[in-house]
């Protein structure tokens, strides 16, 4: 089975691994995921704590042309952008995800991660579902977002718009 568990940082590793193991089951895995935000007003503050990026290789401009010419309004696309959002996600992924997936291994699961950029958490989530051929989905019961509730803003529409069964862990 695979399981993909839904992550924001605020999930209890401990518990959430023991479950996602005990899903996944025997020759089963799990990956552990997050969606981040990004907005692009961010890539200026990236580009003021990453520096200047290596110049990108391309073989032809033609699908850069229109490139706008001042450094302050680069749009998504842009190849030193792209190249500092990556950097970001996988600055997120070892922030948010390899201490669950560590904590699933040391159990001796197979887990991995993966971190999607996204505006909206739940369509992202689904997408991976659909793309991973997920079984089951565990998310926790509430994140970062004090507002939204008992279940979670997130946790909330996953019960309601998955296509796999959700776990939910409290």
């Amino acid at each position: 089975m695979h399981v993909l568990v839904a992550t924001d940082g605020s999930i209890d590793i401990d518990r959430t691994a023991t479950f996602a193991l005990a899903l996944s089951g025997e020759g089963g895995r799990s990956t552990v995921a997050t969606v981040v935000r990004i907005p692009r007003r961010l890539v200026a503050e990236l580009r003021a704590q990453y520096g200047d990026q290596p110049p990108v290789s391309v073989d032809s401009d033609a699908e850069y042309v229109g490139a706008p010419r001042t450094p302050d309004t680069l749009e998504r696309g842009w190849p030193g952008d792209d190249a500092l959002v990556e950097r970001y996600l996988g600055d997120k992924r070892v922030e948010i995800c390899k201490p669950l997936v560590e904590a699933i291994r040391l159990r001796g699961g197979e887990a991995g991660s993966k971190v999607v950029e996204g505006e909206d958490v739940d369509e992202a989530l689904i997408a991976l579902i659909h793309e991973l051929d997920i079984d089951v989905l565990v998310v926790g019961s509430h994140g970062g977002n004090a507002f939204a509730g008992l279940l979670g803003s997130t946790g909330s529409k996953m019960v309601r718009r998955s296509p796999v069964p959700v776990l939910v862990i409290r």
